[in-house]
């Protein structure tokens, strides 16, 4: 904006750098042969923006590096930003406050936009204008009547700390859609969410603990990217929450939000939140667009991509929801920190899953494994991208798991016992999800042995790898007891079942794994009875 302190701080920059600095005004009005206010005058702002993208484009492709101070328009023109982003260079908003920009433009009558008019008026109404395209930068900063050399040293720091997200396409045929994954992904959101939906209203769900640490975040990108929030809507955390009464309320509301097809819905959360807040898009006028923040590691690994949604009943775990993919999944690892190390762990069993479903990744989860759960970032971003890249795949595969063996269903590798787990304890939160995978992965992988699939030692490697990440890893270390038959009916009534009998995911060795339907229920309960299960 006017009064940001481009030039200043693009200045320091380069000496800091010791690199060239170049103004695009100064260099268009040295091409032109005359001042900017006079080409605008002459020949109109349709021309000026055609010259200065040529100047802009020439810069950035010159064979030494520079530090680029744009004119506030440039940025604003999309042509002019594919410039910037094909480049390769770093962008960079300096963004201030209305008040800070008002006292540093008054008395500035040199520039066009301010000739005859009020500062305040045109300040407010370019930054409605304009702030959308600056959330596109790729680093945003934060500026106030601070020491210009304390910005410059705050920006040299986010430039050198940038990295660049992740990004990854499931390809599927009829709604594809990209994955965003890295540092301050959240932060971007709103200019993410601007390139690939057609409106500009939202409701977001979230639950009561993921909104007091992260909403704000999200707020004020939508903001900056010209959404409106059209309705703000919390459940309790806990599985608990995946229920007809909360899908009801979520509807409710998403409806009294004057809900039209160009609304979107917006899950900031885990896996829960995710579920809820996809089924109630995928219902809500036959199919509203919808875009995943998943703010746990299981939900990034996992829940977010491949478009189930649904809710539990009294019957068992995801029985009722529907197919929707979304719009787009935003999966900011920095959120991660803000993990209690109980749903950390949750996460890491589905990491695990994807390891022993995609080989070399299990040899990965055996090592990073524990330095993963002490919060290692590069440990937890590759477990989030090898995962993705896993999982879009798959799903790319058999979008609605049709195939009669293998594909999608794969997915659900120590989930039959794990879904039946849960049920039984009532998504009290007793017994989080991943924690329920954990131990049904080794029930898998013992199952596999016993039926002579598996090497002997692998369910001991399994657990031993669970365990030492901190996961439960027998039904026994669970601090109740689980009836056998009530069990087997939670797994008969799981929905890879066909005609009431039970359907396995069996494990031959790290990514030779596929679906069996001939394992006898005498075989499962031995294994039950092992676990200290009751008739």
């Amino acid at each position: 904006m006017p009064g940001a302190g481009k030039s200043s701080i693009g200045r320091r920059l380069a000496a800091r750098w010791d690199m060239p600095f170049r103004d695009a005004d100064t260099e268009i009005e040295a091409a032109a042969g005359i001042p900017i206010s006079e080409i605008f005058a002459r020949y109109g702002e349709a021309h000026f923006r055609e010259g200065e993208r040529r100047v802009i484009a020439r810069l950035l492709n010159a064979p030494e590096p520079v530090v680029l101070a744009t004119g506030g328009g440039a940025y604003a023109d999309p042509r002019t930003r594919r410039i910037v982003r094909e480049s390769g260079a770093i962008s960079v908003w300096l963004k201030c406050r209305l008040s800070t920009l008002m006292r540093r433009v008054v008395g500035r009558e040199h520039r066009p936009m301010f000739v005859n008019a009020d500062p305040r008026e045109v300040l407010e109404r370019l930054m409605a204008a304009r702030h959308p395209a600056y959330a596109e930068a790729d680093v945003t900063l934060f500026c106030s009547d601070e020491h210009p050399e304390v910005t410059t040293r705050r920006a040299a720091d986010a430039i050198i700390g940038y990295c660049p997200p992740e990004r990854l396409r499931v390809a599927l045929s009829s709604n594809p859609y990209d994955i965003v994954i890295g540092e301050g992904v959240l932060r971007r959101a709103g200019a993410e969410m601007a390139q690939r939906l057609e409106g500009r209203r939202v409701v977001i769900v979230s639950d009561q603990s993921v909104a007091s640490l992260h909403l704000p975040t999200l707020r004020e990108s939508l903001a900056d990217a010209g959404f409106t929030v059209a309705a703000e809507i919390l459940v309790p955390p806990g599985e608990a929450s995946k229920s007809f009464a909360q899908f009801e309320r979520v509807v409710d509301h998403i409806l009294s939000a004057k809900a039209d097809r160009r609304l979107a819905v917006v899950a900031l959360g885990g896996g829960v939140v995710g579920d809820l807040a996809g089924y109630a898009a995928a219902s809500v006028l036959r199919g509203l667009a919808f875009v995943q923040c998943p703010t746990t590691l299981l939900a990034q690994v996992d829940s977010s991509v491949g478009g189930k949604t649904g809710i539990n009943t009294s019957q068992g775990k995801n029985l009722v929801g529907a197919f929707h993919q979304p719009k787009l999944v935003l999966a900011d690892t920095t959120v991660l920190r803000t993990l209690p190390i109980r749903e950390l762990r949750a996460g890491w069993a589905e990491v695990a899953k994807h390891g022993l479903l995609e080989g070399p990744l299990w040899e990965w989860c055996e090592a990073e494994g524990p330095n993963a759960m002490r919060g290692d970032p590069a440990a937890l971003a590759h477990a989030v991208l090898e995962s993705c890249k896993l999982k879009s795949a798959v799903v790319t595969e058999d979008e609605f798991e049709t195939k009669a063996e293998g594909g999608r269903a794969l997915l659900n590798l120590g989930h039959t016992f794990g879904h039946a787990l849960e049920a039984e304890c009532g998504y009290s939160g007793q017994l989080l999800h991943g924690e329920a995978v954990a131990i049904g992965l080794g029930l898998a992988v013992e199952l596999s042995a016993r039926l002579g699939l598996c090497s002997q030692e692998m369910p001991g490697r399994v657990r031993e790898h669970l365990r030492e990440v901190g996961l439960p890893v027998r039904i026994s270390d669970l601090p109740r007891h689980f009836s056998i038959e009530r069990l087997l009916g939670r797994m008969r009534a799981d929905k890879k079942a066909r005609d009431g009998a039970m359907r396995f995911v069996l494990l031959r060795a790290p990514a030779d794994v596929f679906t069996e339907s001939g394992v006898t229920e005498d075989l499962v309960r031995a294994l039950l009875v092992e676990e200290g299960c009751e008739p």
